[in-house]
């Protein structure tokens, strides 16, 4: 398997684990967590954790990896996510 191929799967594979652990603590505030930072482009369709210039809500990115859309990860992981752009 070609290096990029396997640096796009684990990159995939990446923002999955992170969107279905954000999704299951969206309810919950982030003070007093361990720190954070806004990451984007990595978001998928519908995941997005704030507004943005096309709108202003939680949840509704329309296309995965929209550059503008962000969600909160933990602090120094988004440079090590493809695509991902500390905000």
């Amino acid at each position: 398997m070609k290096e990029q191929n396997k640096k796009t799967i684990m990159g995939t594979a990446i923002v999955a684990a992170l969107t279905v652990g954000l999704a299951t603590g969206a309810n919950t505030a982030v003070a007093g967590k361990k720190p954070v930072e806004k990451c984007l482009g990595i978001v998928k369709a519908g995941m997005n954790d704030c507004g943005t210039s096309a709108h202003s809500c939680a949840g509704q990115a329309s296309k995965d990896g929209d550059p503008e859309e962000w969600i909160y990860v933990p602090k120094g992981t988004c440079t090590k996510i493809v695509g991902g752009k500390v905000k």
